[in-house]
This record gives C-alpha cells, sequence and structure tokens, in this order.
C-alpha cells in the first residue's frame, strides 16, 4: 500500500494530516519544490518523512532514497533511532561516528540500504561521501532548518551556500526547504540559495494560530520581581515548565535561590557535561511535572507535549529565537502560558552578546595569522593559552569561542577544540576578513533585538505582531 495516510497510519500511527501536511505530501509526490514554515513541534519531519516512504515503496527497485541536510548533529541519532524504532531504515552520517562507523554506513549506502539518509551540508566537502552517493538515486532532499541558508537568518551556515551545487551533484531531486522561522526576506533568499525561482517553488505557511498559547510580557525590576514571578507561575500552572536566561552565572544563583525555597528543579545549560545533560534531558522528558530551568543549549530534542508554560527570565537576543522557544509550550492543545519577564537592565547585557558574537576583521586576521604561525604551540598548550596570547581585554574568550567557530564553519580550520587539535586548511574568506561586511551582520543582530523590543513595548496582539513579523500576511 503506497497510499501517503496508509503509510502514515503503518509508521506513525496516525489516521490523517494537519493542516497543511496534506497539501504539502500531495505537492511534492507531484514532483514539485516547497518551501515549508511551521511552528515548532507543528509537524514539520512528517512532510517529507511521509513522501520520502511513499516514494520508497513506489520505486523500491530503483535503489533511490531521500536526503536529509540538516546542521543538527545533536539531533540527527535521536531523529534516526525514533525512525527505526518503528521499522523506518534510516541512518545518519556525520562527525560523531568513528572511521569504522562511518566506512561501514558509506559501504551500506553503496549497496542499496536506507531510505532516509541525515547528514550535515559540511559532509559534502568529503570526496569520499559524494563517490558513494553517486551510486545512489535521490528520490527527494528535505533542507531542515532551512533559515541556515540565509545570510539574513539568525544561524547562518556558510555550507548551506553551496545548495545549488549540491542539488546539481544529485541530479536536481525534488526539493523540500522547511523551517519554523524565516522572515519574507529569509524565505525569498533561502529560494534563491536553492537555485530555484519563486514561481518554482510553492510556500507552506503554517502561521502561529495555537489558540491555547497565551503570551504575555510583565514588567519587572531586579531579581527579587523575578524570582516572585517566577515562582507564581511555578504555583499557578500546575505540570512542566521551562524558565530561560541568557547567562550561566544568572541562572545558576535562581537556582540556588529556589533551592532556598525548597522548590524542586531542574539545571541544564551548555558547561554542563555531556552525560548530566542527557540525564537531565530525559528526567525532564520521561517524568511529569519538572520545572527546568534553562539557557537555549536546552531546546533542540525537546519535543514534550504537556509543557504548561515557558517563562523567559532575560529578554532573548531575537524575535526567532523567542518564537522557537515559546513553541515548546501547549504542543498537546491544552492551555499554556509564554510569559516575558522585561528588566529593561537586561537589554544591555544583549548588547554585549552582540558584540562577544561579532569579532571584527582586525580580530580574525590576528587570529588567523596566529593560528598560522603558531599552530604546533596551540596544538601544545591548549585553548586556555590561545586565550591569553589573543585577548588583553575583559571577558577575554567571548569573542575567540566565536571566531573559532566561524572559522571552523568557513572550513577554515578542522579539529577539535578539547583536547585541542586543530588544522588550518584554508585561507581567511572575505567575509570574515571585510569590516564591512561584518559591520552589516552586527547591524542586522542589532535590528532583531529591537523587533523583540518592539514586542515587549506593543500595545497590539502579541501574536498578531508576531505574525507580522515573519511575513504571515505576505504573499508567497
Amino acid at each position: 500500500m503506497t497510499d501517503p495516510i496508509a503509510i502514515c497510519k503503518r509508521y506513525f500511527g496516525f489516521d490523517s494530516f494537519r493542516p497543511p501536511q496534506g497539501e504539502v505530501i500531495d505537492h511534492v509526490l507531484s514532483g514539485r519544490h516547497a518551501l515549508i514554515i511551521m511552528p515548532t513541534g507543528g509537524g514539520k519531519s512528517l512532510c517529507y518523512q511521509i513522501p520520502a516512504l511513499t516514494l520508497a515503496e513506489r520505486q523500491r527497485d530503483s535503489g533511490g532514497m531521500t536526503l536529509v541536510i540538516s546542521p543538527l548533529i545533536a539531533l540527527m541519532k535521536d531523529q534516526v533511532d525514533a525512525l527505526c524504532a518503528r521499522g523506518v531504515d534510516a541512518t545518519f552520517i556525520n562527525s560523531s561516528l568513528t572511521r569504522k562507523q562511518r566506512l561501514q554506513r558509506y559501504a551500506n549506502v553503496a549497496k542499496g540500504k536506507y531510505d532516509l539518509l541525515y547528514v550535515t551540508p559540511e559532509r559534502f566537502r568529503k570526496a569520499d561521501f559524494l563517490e558513494v552517493l553517486a551510486k545512489r538515486q535521490i528520490n527527494l532532499l528535505a533542507v531542515d532548518e532551512a533559515h541556515c541558508i540565509s545570510e539574513w537568518g539568525h544561524d547562518f551556515r556558510p555550507d548551506y551556500t553551496r545548495l545549488t551545487q549540491i542539488r546539481e551533484t544529485l541530479g536536481n531531486p525534488t526539493t523540500l526547504a522547511l523551517t519554523a522561522t524565516a522572515t519574507p526576506e529569509v524565505q525569498k533568499d533561502i529560494v534563491k540559495q536553492l537555485g530555484l525561482t519563486s514561481d518554482q517553488v510553492k510556500r507552506f505557511h503554517a502561521g502561529i494560530e495555537r489558540p491555547n498559547l497565551h503570551l504575555d510580557v510583565l514588567d519587572v525590576w531586579g531579581d527579587d520581581e523575578k524570582i516572585k514571578a517566577i515562582t507564581e507561575v511555578y504555583r499557578d500552572h500546575p505540570g512542566s515548565g521551562i524558565v530561560y536566561f541568557t547567562l550561566i552565572k544568572t541562572l545558576e544563583q535562581f537556582s540556588d535561590r529556589l533551592t532556598a525555597m525548597k522548590i524542586p528543579h531542574l539545571v541544564y545549560h551548555g558547561t554542563l557535561e555531556r552525560f548530566v545533560r542527557k540525564r537531565v534531558q530525559d528526567q525532564f522528558m520521561s517524568e511529569p511535572d519538572h520545572l527546568v530551568l534553562a539557557t537555549n543549549a536546552f531546546g533542540m530534542g525537546i519535543d514534550k507535549d504537556a509543557i504548561r508554560y515557558v517563562v523567559h527570565a532575560d529578554i532573548p537576543g531575537s524575535m526567532e529565537s523567542y518564537y522557537q522557544e515559546i513553541g515548546r509550550a501547549g504542543r498537546d492543545g491544552k492551555d499554556a502560558l509564554c510569559r516575558l519577564l522585561y528588566d529593561e537592565r537586561d537589554l544591555a547585557t544583549q548588547m554585549q552578546f552582540i558584540e562577544w558574537q561579532n569579532p571584527s576583521a582586525n580580530f580574525y586576521q590576528t587570529l588567523y595569522h596566529f593560528i598560522e604561525r603558531h599552530l604546533e604551540k596551540i596544538n601544545a598548550f591548549g585553548l586556555e593559552w590561545l586565550e591569553e596570547q589573543i585577548h588583553t581585554r575583559r571577558n577575554r574568550g567571548r569573542q575567540l569561542d566565536t571566531a573559532l567557530a566561524m572559522l571552523d564553519r568557513w572550513g577554515v580550520i578542522e579539529g577539535s577544540l578539547d583536547p585541542m587539535q586543530l588544522e588550518l586548511v584554508s585561507p581567511l574568506p572575505d567575509p570574515l576578513a571585510d569590516q564591512d561586511i561584518l559591520d552589516i551582520k552586527r547591524k542586522r543582530d542589532q535590528e532583531k533585538l529591537y523587533a523583540l523590543l518592539q514586542y515587549v513595548k506593543t500595545k497590539e496582539d502579541r501574536k498578531g505582531f508576531i505574525h507580522r513579523y515573519f511575513g504571515l500576511d505576505s504573499e508567497g
């Protein structure tokens, strides 16, 4: 049975599709391209998984498969494990694999195994991967987190800009681009970066019409008012909830205060050991009625239906981040509160973040030339030594973290930071050496923060504000 509904029932247990899933699936199965903008938890994945399985059933003898491009290494294993548990022949290939595991999966791909293969865009730098991929027919190309394609997006990934070339290499398959957050500007750039035109790509925008989500902003002054607001939400909204913080230090201070008040809670942030983060996430997902204090590192893989509240203890850095985070509330359709605590002084923190996240061209050039001259010492003495050589100001390490991450994204360096084993593999690209380009990026970050401030101050309907920000009133 190759009917999409029958396949959905067989593998996922659903008898019907949510709007606009059914329309997207029919559109894609007819061989047409699509851009899907759907809220976090709205069911984006089924928009490519059902066509992938349908095409695999219909073309079983052709050796075809669906390729899914995603930047989220941390999520791939969870996604593939969930599919395999449902009987889907799926796998991933990324840098988390050992060489032996990678070569085995390459061999399996070449033999015609797997209906879905998840990879990062960086994988297409590897000649051995392209050689293996050439032995398969690609039925469908799904580009997840598609906002990363656009230089105007909030998490730009340089390797995504090669998608026109990648699509050509794959034989220009039917393509879906999927994201939860894309302004009209970003949507246009996504289509352009895919090597397609607006008339070739149909846009499906699910909107944010979730009547069970209640959005509000509470003006507060200082930590005492914040802790009072958090505890009131905790007591008035029984069930699981997330309180997001910008800084780990602030999160830990609030954790100490809640502990003193005998309010049980979990703590999650990016500097915890990996096994601790995994334990906290598993506990939150599998057990009822947990409060977790978290930085935005707590997000990927959080697909729990019964989250009754999401509180932002600080103003987020962008509407995109805010929208993704509140989207984790109330996925079961029951009432959920999304409350932002606004303390004007928190703007200074976000402005400082913008500084940390936007090193100057001079900083990039200084770092590049230092790595070029002292790579052996850097690998011998480690990151802390590199920080001491590069930084002379307070907050040392912050801009260096950003710069090293960007050098890695652009394919300038390869290797590990822990332990430090770097290799310099290409020159510094123009976008990191041109201050005019970097100034545009900084200004864009400032505009995103200003849009969030406008949201805080608006007297209009808050969902309507978000609706307009993401261009749901525009044609496309």
